[in-house]
């Protein structure tokens, strides 16, 4: 991957490369990274319209989001020995035009067997190309030898907002069919100006002659862990901060979002800047200090006396942890000899393990000590994760 391809043709080495190809493929990821967070953010508004048209419980419907999560886990592996051998600008392409058409199968979807069906194969798309996308980052990343990872998360996450956001109201204006055609149009649409741009690159070297199979060097599990510690308490933010506002610290109902909407506008702020500050600091200074960061967020978010301070430290945790998980997936698909795409496989799967899972085991501890304890105690996953922080290290790789 020393001097990847644009589309098959041949590129000069990075130094004598056109001044505007630099941009175009940095332009591609983020559109990908932006289209994939769009598709995400478009299916929450859609959540309990499927379950009205489906009329099915609150139970049936947990076990339809699970099906979304198996799905998106178990392709995770399997899209990194894919990449491993084809590469990442095929696999990414690839991924992200089964993507499209997903949510509109799902709207015309008439029964419960199918729904499943279509779950399954819309986690598996979402996290296959997630890892496929971020082997592409990753391969940028060493084509233009700076950081790029965090500013294409932040394309993720305003992908998601915006899904999230215009999706309610498309769909009470134009009715839940319209809204997936429009969605699907959307998709296309950043899918085609994406296409042609997106940065070919050679597969491993080694690919050929291995097996696919999970890696026995212990680094890449040590770096999962890293993002898994990481996005274990952001899942906690996401699914349990409206409620510990509500319930434990009296907020309002329009308040008690606010903690989830600071967290998430910091992050989304500190992400745009992070590739600078890795660039500036190194990736294991950043690191710490993010960790560091969102270790006394959510403690004070969990010792808050009233709201706002509560929402005062979920939002500092979202400065923190914003630039945890881009690092470690930087560093994933940097270590020495292994493919891109098994180290990310590994990290993703590991990373998202804890969004997905990790909740609902919170949820079920916090009934008997309640959020505050959990939030307080959350933060001792980010010792393991300064333990940790010097193998981060090989985020750096790609600028030398």
């Amino acid at each position: 991957m020393d001097h990847p391809t644009n589309a098959g043709a041949s590129v000069p080495p990075t130094d004598l490369a056109p001044s505007g190809y630099m941009p175009r493929i940095r332009l591609a990821v983020s559109l990908l990274f932006l289209m994939n967070g769009f598709m995400m953010g478009s299916w929450a508004p859609k959540i309990p319209i499927l379950k009205d048209r489906l009329d099915i419980s609150e139970g049936v419907l947990g076990l339809l989001i699970l099906t979304f999560g198996i799905g998106s886990l178990l392709m995770m592996p399997i899209a990194g020995g894919l990449i491993s051998r084809l590469g990442s600008q095929k696999i990414s392409k690839l991924m992200a035009a089964c993507l499209v058409p997903v949510l509109l199968m799902l709207s015309l979807m008439p029964g419960l067997p199918l729904a499943f069906v279509g779950l399954f194969l819309f986690g598996g798309f979402i996290g296959a190309m997630d890892v496929a996308m971020n082997a592409n980052a990753v391969a940028v990343e060493k084509r233009m030898r700076r950081a790029i990872m965090s500013s294409c998360h932040a394309y993720w996450s305003l992908g998601a907002l915006a899904g999230a956001a215009l999706g309610g109201p498309a769909i009470a204006h134009f009715g839940e069919i319209l809204h997936a055609v429009l969605v699907t149009i959307a998709g296309l649409a950043f899918l085609a100006v994406a296409w042609p741009l997106v940065m070919a690159d050679h597969p491993h070297p080694e690919a050929e002659t291995e097996k696919l199979a999970l890696p026995r060097l212990p680094l890449p599990w040590l770096i999962g862990i890293i993002a898994l510690f990481s996005m274990i308490p952001e899942g906690s933010v996401i699914d349990w901060s409206a409620l510990y506002l509500r319930n434990e610290l009296g907020a309002s109902v329009a308040l008690s979002g606010y903690g989830f909407a600071a967290f998430s506008a910091t992050m989304a702020i500190m992400r745009f800047a992070g590739d600078h500050v890795r660039d500036r600091f190194g990736a294991v200074r950043t690191l710490r200090v993010c960790t560091l960061l969102a270790l006394v967020g959510l403690v004070t978010a969990g010792l808050a006396p009233d709201a706002t301070v509560a929402i005062l430290g979920f939002a500092l945790a979202g400065i923190g942890i914003s630039n945890m998980v881009p690092i470690a997936f930087s560093a994933a698909g940097n270590l020495p000899g292994l493919a891109p795409g098994i180290g990310l496989s590994v990290v993703t799967f590991m990373g998202y393990s804890g969004i997905l899972f990790a909740p609902s085991l919170i949820g079920f501890i916090a009934e008997h000590v309640g959020f505050s304890a959990i939030f307080t105690a959350i933060p001792a996953l980010f010792l393991i994760v300064l333990l940790l922080s010097g193998h981060a290290v090989h985020a750096d790789s790609a600028k030398g």
